[in-house]
């Protein structure tokens, strides 16, 4: 059956695409589970002719998953699978007189088909095009029935397709798996207020761009700047990704950050260094290492070295048991990735993460006229149970161990050796001095829908409090005591209007002048009290795409503590009132 002109269309269309063979996503009739995809594909010569009895083996490239899949091609060489888990995987074909076929990265997703094409080269392919001119080879099959486009200068997204192999037409929808190469951010307002490398709310550009070195490699730059004339701060961040994602494969970072706390301030310098990666040990263990350098100075340095040890096993079926030992406060990103891969959530981008690492310096103190960084240890044994394929249930135990305990508050006309001052505002860095207690955490995290998630955390843990009044330094008249917290987060995106909503609150029992359970924290990104973020795409009008954000941290004002000390009277604050908002492009 001829198509005429539309079938040129789609074949000249592919052919500009560059496709030789890909992985193209598609919905099909009968749906696979939700946990789970397909992948279906076709193997030829370089004359298009279908290879019989090629093995094609699919490894999964998420850490710790060993296991391979096994397919034979048929007499029309088409080979089937299901039942795979979403996720990226490497193909490898082989077949006796051909070069062997590898491709990676090839993303398999949930309730969708994944079609793959590849084409081998016989390994006398080159003795063969000495011998003779080479030759046009056949053209592929018709299988292109009408094209459907979503912009004249966009890729084809959706495709009527009919194999013989299949009892049934499928229709193929055409997913964009690469994610945007640059990202600008115009914004008000400090990613951490309260820290050191990025002290106030005043107005700056941050950007990312992600830059592939070839097939696999790729480093992410990004990159921030204030420009106050009397307080500067910037940033420059460097991510290398040996695998192209920082979600699976190990990165390292170098990121440089420089800030002028006030016109008469000190100036803060830092630089840090961080490898993390992963070692797998049979099919049922997987071993995340990590670890940072840190070195700031502000008039005299200070630094520290900062491993992180994560062991994730599985004990049974949908059950796992991790032993942690971290360097607080957390600053690897992501912190739980086994949660947020059972869940289903995913990971930061290699934009937003690049992003973040401009500002994950440990909070820089001041004591007895000497800079010191915020410091302690963490060490937790968990045990996750998967409930289906939306669901984790954590109960953790965890010891914590905090040597220098950052606490921030308000306060004017403090000294200069015990307290740094943000030039903005009356805020300050305080050292709270050291701080021990174990601790319990239960956690469930819950996707309801695709477009709606749920996080509940109740933890049992220390934190400093005022035990009487300070008649000499303020850390002396601090005690660690027990506290309970219960914390409650929704994060969903609006279908019509591509909006992403964030709320969370999280209560404390009582007063409390530092965080309870930190480590959890940042593992389920919930702050304490109210929080609400937005991000709201924008109509596209240059460029790519626009989006208006705004987040703000303890929306009423919660736990403030006034306290009277011999250096004058402070208000301390677990968690600033703040708010950071503008604009992001991506493109």
């Amino acid at each position: 059956m001829k198509h005429g002109p539309l079938l040129c269309f789609g074949v000249l269309l592919a052919s500009a695409m560059g496709v030789s063979w890909g992985a193209l996503p598609a919905t099909a009739q009968t749906s696979p589970k939700p946990s789970s995809g397909t992948v279906s594909g076709v193997v030829r010569d370089s004359a298009g002719i279908p290879q019989l009895g090629a093995t094609v083996e699919m490894f999964s490239e998420a850490p710790g998953v060993l296991v391979a899949r096994q397919f034979l091609t048929n007499t029309q060489g088409i080979f089937k699978g299901d039942k795979l888990a979403p996720g990226f995987y490497t193909v490898r074909v082989t077949l006796a007189g051909f070069l062997p076929s590898l491709e990676k990265h090839i993303r398999i997703s949930s309730n969708l088909s994944t079609v793959v094409r590849v084409q081998l080269e016989s390994m006398f392919a080159s003795v063969e095009q000495l011998r003779r001119p080479p030759t046009n080879g056949a053209a592929e099959p018709d299988d292109w029935k009408w094209v459907l486009r979503s912009a004249p200068g966009l890729r084809p997204v959706l495709q009527w397709t009919e194999d013989s192999a299949l009892s049934a037409s499928t229709i193929v929808m055409e997913t964009n798996t690469y994610g945007p190469h640059g990202r600008v951010e115009l914004t008000n307002g400090a990613r951490r207020p309260g820290s050191v490398s990025s002290v106030g709310a005043a107005p700056g550009t941050s950007f990312a761009y992600d830059q592939p070195i070839d097939r696999y490699n790729r480093i992410v730059f990004a990159g921030q700047v204030s420009y106050d004339q009397d307080s500067p701060a910037g940033g420059l961040a460097a991510i290398w990704l040996p695998t192209g994602s920082s979600a699976t494969g190990p990165q390292s970072t170098i990121v440089l950050r420089e800030a002028k706390i006030g016109p008469e301030g000190p100036t803060f310098r830092g630089v840090r260094l961080d490898q993390s990666g992963s070692l797998a040990f049979g099919e049922r263990f997987l071993l995340r290492v990590g670890g940072e350098y840190v070195l700031v100075g502000a008039g005299s340095p200070a630094w520290s070295v900062r491993p992180r040890l994560k062991l994730e096993s599985r004990l049974a079926a949908n059950w796992y048991l991790d032993l942690i030992y971290a360097a607080l406060p957390n600053s690897g990103v992501p912190s739980d990735t086994l949660a947020s891969d059972l869940s289903g959530a995913s990971a930061p981008g290699n934009l937003t993460n690049a992003l973040n690492q401009l500002d994950t310096f440990p909070a820089l103190l001041w004591r007895n006229g000497r800079p010191v960084l915020e410091n302690g240890q963490h060490e937790e044994m968990a045990l996750e149970h998967k409930m289906g394929s939306r669901g984790v249930l954590q109960v953790a135990a965890f010891h914590e161990d905090n040597r220098d305990v950052a606490l921030y508050g308000r306060g004017m006309d403090l000294p200069s050796s015990e307290f740094i001052q943000d030039y903005y505002s009356k805020g300050f860095a305080y050292d709270g001095g050291s701080s021990s207690d174990w601790g319990a955490r239960l956690a469930l995290r819950q996707k309801i829908t695709d477009d709606v998630e749920f996080a509940t955390v109740y933890a049992f843990a220390g934190a400093l409090v005022p035990a009487s009044e300070a008649d000499g330094v303020l850390r002396e008249a601090l005690r660690t005591m027990p506290r309970h917290s219960l914390a409650a987060k929704v994060s969903a995106k609006v279908p019509r209007s591509g909006s992403s909503l964030s709320a969370g609150y999280k209560w404390v029992s009582g007063m409390s002048v530092s965080r309870v359970d930190p480590y959890g924290e940042s593992i389920y990104q919930i702050n304490p009290y109210l929080y609400i973020g937005i991000r709201q795409p924008l109509p596209k009008f240059a460029l790519g795409r626009w989006e208006a954000n705004a987040e703000c941290d303890n929306l009423f004002a919660q736990g403030y503590v006034p306290l009277s000390t011999p250096e004058g009277s402070v208000l301390l604050v677990p968690a600033f009132r703040s708010f950071r908002g503008g604009l992001s492009l991506q493109f």
